[in-house]
């Protein structure tokens, strides 16, 4: 190891800047329309750092290592006992990270949260949107109430670092990064300010302690995780918890994570005791599937494991000029695409008919082994024909209407074979087409 002394001269006068709120890009003037993203009076003034913060750490130790110098043989993940949680985590917390877990207002991260602060135990928990009464009643409600975790409400960041140095917590969770504030700033809490620099501070506490920090953000009405996506440059992992608030299922994905994969997902049913885990995923989605035209099943890769998943199509005539398209869980472009080659390779005409799809469970479906089962659940619809309660189809179709192998394929007939589901082969569209005709 090698320890430089660096100086860094006198104190500047703070620097100014104008930080946009709605897209996040930094300009040196202010202007009344943000370049960038086109919005209105969206620049806020920012200072970047004050001259007495430069000034007091104008000379400090700045040291160098040689990676093969390092050792890492005491380095552990925190097991949660949580065996979704810790699957898309990689494996478990990772000392020192910093992660972000964002969703829609009312899907369950507080409660998956305060779930996994009890399975660790010794976490510091800071909600200054909620008073401590208030969790203790969520708490009491998951059967945790008596667990060891410490609970305060305070919106100063600055106030629970200190805190947080003293007491040396296995993990500090803050709930939410919208509601905690910065003294060095003049902007109000959620703000594109104090969300992006109380996530330096925090990631800058994070790496220095080795204690790991939750943040948990809020999605806007853009889509945007806590904001327009300043934050998950800053973080180690992002995690998104997904589903339909009036459906039990619900869906832990990791969409960025540098000590894991970042395809993973955890399945969970919401009940009155909290997050719990579902070991058959496959079973959850296909429970209440009820057999019939335009019900098909297709297996789905997601992270390591493969899942039974079914597609639901409508294929009904239209009564304007032109037809309409509707999708919810796959892509609207893909679908687009897909009925096209149908109609094309199929022998159906589409063009006077509305297609709506929906992939049941609140899946969401992005690989192209989907594109079979898609096509199977039009055309099954549009000639009301079934292609059996027992049937599962999947495979990448081309321009052309053929269909091409997947990766995987061993793992998902293995699947499909273990719910007593048969798949169906077919080369071609057409193939399809006819099968299903001499039903």
């Amino acid at each position: 190891m090698i320890i430089l002394r660096y100086n860094f001269g006198m104190a500047k006068k703070p620097t100014i800047i104008y930080l946009c709120d709605q897209c996040g890009n930094e300009f040196p003037v202010w202007a009344g329309k943000c370049s960038m993203c086109g919005a209105w009076n969206s620049l806020k003034e920012l200072k970047i750092e004050s001259s007495s913060a430069k000034a007091s750490r104008a000379s400090r130790d700045v040291s160098l290592y040689k990676i093969a110098e390092i050792k890492a043989d005491d380095f552990s993940r925190i097991l949660t006992g949580i065996s979704e949680f810790d699957r898309v985590m990689g494996g478990g917390i990772v000392p020192g990270s910093i992660t972000l877990i964002g969703g829609e207002p009312g899907i369950g991260k507080s409660t998956l949260i305060l779930q996994v602060a009890s399975s660790v135990g010794g976490v510091m928990y800071n909600s200054a949107e909620e008073s401590a009464q208030q969790i203790k009643m969520r708490a009491d409600r998951l059967g945790v109430g008596q667990s060891d975790i410490t609970l305060l409400s305070e919106p100063n960041v600055e106030a629970v670092l200190d805190l947080a140095r003293k007491n040396k917590p296995k993990l500090l969770i803050i709930d939410s990064i919208q509601t905690v504030t910065s003294d060095n700033y003049d902007a109000t809490a959620g703000s594109i300010v104090q969300v992006r620099e109380c996530g330096i501070i925090l990631q800058q506490f994070a790496k220095s302690s080795g204690i790991p920090v939750f943040e948990i953000g809020h999605v806007t009405k853009e889509g945007n995780l806590a904001g327009p996506k300043i934050l998950e440059h800053l973080v180690d992992t992002v995690l998104y918890l997904e589903g339909e608030r009036f459906n039990d299922a619900r869906i832990l994905r990791g969409v960025k994570n540098r000590f894991g994969a970042t395809d993973e997902i955890g399945i969970f049913s919401m009940q009155g005791k909290g997050m719990v885990e579902v070991t058959n995923p496959s079973e959850l989605f296909l429970s209440e599937r009820q057999e019939g035209p335009g019900s098909v099943v297709t297996v789905a890769i997601e992270g390591t494991r493969p899942l039974l998943v079914e597609i639901q199509a409508i294929v009904v005539p239209t009564h304007f000029g032109y037809p309409k398209r509707t999708s919810s869980g796959f892509d609207l472009n893909r679908l687009n695409l897909l009925a096209a080659v149908v109609s094309k390779n199929g022998g159906l005409d589409l063009s006077n008919h509305d297609i709506y799809l929906n992939v049941v469970g609140g899946m969401k479906l992005k690989e192209p082994a989907a594109d079979l089962a898609v096509c199977a659940a039009i055309i099954s619809s549009a000639m009301n024909k079934s292609f059996g309660k027992d049937s599962c189809l999947f495979g990448e179709v081309g321009l052309m209407g053929e269909t091409r192998n997947v990766t995987r394929k061993a793992e998902r007939e293995k699947e499909s074979k273990k719910l007593g589901f048969a798949q169906i082969k077919v080369d071609s569209i057409r193939e399809l087409n006819e099968k299903l005709g001499t039903k």
